[in-house]
C-alpha cells in the first residue's frame, strides 16, 4: 500500500509534469518549482497535504524566515505553493488553498544596479578582432542594445536574427516570443561575429558558440561578461542582468516611455517595469540637486 508520503510525491510529480507540458515552463524554472515544493513537502511531513491549514503555512514561513530567507524569497516560495494548491483544487478535489491568506514578511526595497552610460560605453569598447573578441563584443552589445535575459540570449539561434529589419526574435518566459529592436552598434558587432562564426560552427543553429562549435551556456556567458568587465577596468561588478537593467534605465531616462520598455523587456505586468522609474527619479533628483539654486548646499 502506498504511504501518505508516496501519494504526496505523486501529486508533486503530476504538478511538475503539468508545468512542463501545459504551461510550457523551461527546465530551469521546473527545477526552481521542484525545490520550492520540496520545502512544502518537508513542512507537511507525514501529514496529508489536504490537512494543511493557513496556520501551518504561516508557521512554516516564519521558521524559514528565522533561518535567514528574505521576504522576496519567501514570496516566491508562497507563490509556488499557492499555484500547487490551486492545481490540486482544480484537478484532484482539494477543497481549500491554505496559502491564500498568507503573506510573506516585507523586505527592504532594493533598486536594480545599472551602469552609467559612460561605464556601459567603456564595456562595449572591447578591443581585438579574433574569435573570442568578436563573439564577446557581439553578445555584450546585444545584451545592452536589446535588454535580453541571460536565458534568452543563450537560447538564440542564427535564424532568430532579422538583421535587415534591425530586429531579433526572442523566446522569453512561458515560451512567449517577441520582437526586440537591435541598435546600430550591435548590428555591426553581430555581422562581424557571424562572419567569424561561420568558420567553426558548421551547420549548427546556435548564435553564440564556443571555439569547438557548441552552444555557449548561461554560466559561460556570465563568466565572459565578468571577465571582460575586469579586463576593461570597470569598478562595478558586471553580470548579464546588470546589462538588462542598464538597457531599461537608459532607455527610460531618454524616452520616458514605460510601456515601450515593458514590451522590449518582455514583462507580463507593467508593475515589473515600474521599478526602473525609481532609477529615473534618482537621476532626476541628482540633476535637480546639482542645478537648482535653491537645492544647492552651501560650501
Amino acid at each position: 500500500m502506498p504511504t501518505e508520503a508516496d501519494r504526496t510525491r505523486a501529486l508533486q510529480a503530476a504538478y511538475l509534469a503539468h508545468l512542463q507540458t501545459e504551461r510550457r515552463l523551461s527546465a530551469q524554472t521546473g527545477k526552481h518549482y521542484a525545490r520550492d515544493l520540496a520545502q512544502l513537502l518537508a513542512l507537511a511531513g507525514q501529514r496529508p497535504l489536504a490537512s494543511l491549514s493557513a496556520h501551518d503555512i504561516r508557521r512554516g514561513i516564519a521558521a524559514l524566515h528565522g533561518r535567514g530567507l528574505s521576504g522576496r524569497s519567501l514570496g516566491r516560495l508562497l507563490s509556488a505553493w499557492r499555484g500547487f494548491f490551486d492545481y490540486l483544487a482544480r484537478d484532484h478535489g482539494f477543497l481549500q488553498n491554505p496559502c491564500d491568506q498568507v503573506r510573506p514578511p516585507k523586505s527592504p526595497k532594493t533598486l536594480p544596479h545599472a551602469l552609467s552610460p559612460d561605464s556601459a560605453a567603456q564595456l562595449m569598447a572591447l578591443p581585438g578582432d579574433d574569435f573570442l573578441a568578436c563573439r564577446d563584443r557581439a553578445l555584450l552589445e546585444l545584451f545592452y542594445s536589446s535588454g535580453l535575459r541571460l536565458s534568452e540570449l543563450s537560447g538564440l539561434d542564427v535564424a532568430d536574427l532579422r538583421l535587415d529589419e534591425q530586429m531579433v526574435e526572442v523566446t522569453g518566459k512561458g515560451a512567449k516570443t517577441r520582437l526586440v529592436p537591435v541598435g546600430r552598434k550591435a548590428l555591426e558587432a553581430l555581422r562581424a561575429w557571424l562572419a567569424r562564426r561561420a568558420a567553426v560552427a558548421g551547420d549548427g543553429s546556435a548564435l553564440f558558440v564556443t571555439q569547438a562549435g557548441r552552444r555557449l551556456g548561461n554560466r559561460s556567458i556570465e563568466a565572459r561578461v565578468a571577465l571582460r568587465a575586469r579586463q576593461l577596468g570597470l569598478a562595478d561588478a558586471v553580470h548579464p542582468h546588470v546589462l538588462r537593467h542598464s538597457f531599461a534605465s537608459h532607455v527610460l531616462q531618454s524616452s520616458g516611455d514605460l510601456r515601450a520598455v515593458q514590451e522590449m523587456l518582455g514583462h507580463a505586468s507593467i508593475t515589473s517595469t515600474q521599478v526602473y522609474t525609481h532609477l529615473d527619479f534618482q537621476h532626476l533628483a541628482r540633476v535637480y540637486d546639482a542645478a537648482h539654486p535653491r537645492a544647492r548646499r552651501k560650501p
